[in-house]
């Protein structure tokens, strides 16, 4: 069954232009290339690479990076924006590389729209090299928990606005549109995901959740804040 990438792929690239959404653009970029200049960092597997924004940018900092993703659609877009890349039409559920390949393993909002989650983050453990990193960036469970057309903001009869969410400790896939886009998410409890990441014998060095920089918009991005949107984690794999 389809998740809604294929057929969303026109819409989500009109959408992200070449800077990204605010989310990504005034939110995670900044924190996610602190963590990934802090060390010399050789090739990178960047899981669910889209339309290739994020190895473009790790391109551009001296990192030989290779692009995986289900969605042919956006694989041929990401290799029309930087001919000489490395991008692939791959699950992450299968990742086709040898153990231990990549010092740097990014999952950049993707493991929201993975089906078999705990064979994808053994697969990003299996590539990732002894001592290097897995770099997630991923949507806050409440957020991923809330009514994802209204994106979990709700008026209270007294005028106040409230974040609502139900069903947190549940895994359920539900259907979210927008712009033309419609796609199947996944929302997991914070529990789900560390559970995975410890199995595969990986220790946690880092975890956020970044504010918004405001000098995009800073309206938008008081609204980013008053509940954190995303999170951020970097695990190191054992030498």
């Amino acid at each position: 069954m389809s998740n809604g990438w294929e057929d969303s792929a026109q819409a989500w690239i009109d959408s992200q232009g070449e800077a990204g959404d605010f989310g990504r653009q005034w939110v995670m970029d900044a924190p996610m290339l602190a963590r990934v200049t802090r060390r010399p960092f050789r090739r990178a597997l960047d899981v669910g690479c889209g339309e290739g924004r994020f190895c473009r940018m790790l391109k551009a900092r001296g990192i030989a990076a290779v692009g995986i993703d289900p969605a042919g659609a956006l694989i041929n877009r990401a290799r029309a924006l930087d001919p000489d890349g490395d991008y692939r039409v791959e699950a992450a559920e299968a990742i086709g590389f040898d153990d231990g390949a990549f010092d740097l393993v990014v999952s950049y909002l993707s493991l929201i729209d993975i089906p078999d989650l705990a064979t994808a983050i053994a697969e990003m453990a299996r590539v990732l090299a002894p001592g290097g990193t897995l770099l997630i960036a991923n949507l806050a469970g409440y957020n991923s928990a809330a009514d994802a057309h209204d994106l979990g903001w709700v008026t209270l009869p007294d005028g106040r606005r409230a974040h609502a969410m139900d069903d947190y400790l549940e895994e359920t896939a539900s259907w979210i549109a927008w712009k033309g886009i419609r796609i199947q998410n996944w929302h997991r409890p914070l529990s789900t995901y560390m559970t995975l990441l410890l199995e595969q014998g990986l220790t946690l060095t880092h975890f956020a959740e970044p504010r918004a920089n405001g000098e995009g918009d800073p309206v938008r991005a008081a609204h980013y804040d008053r509940a954190p949107w995303f999170m951020m984690m970097e695990w190191r794999k054992p030498v």
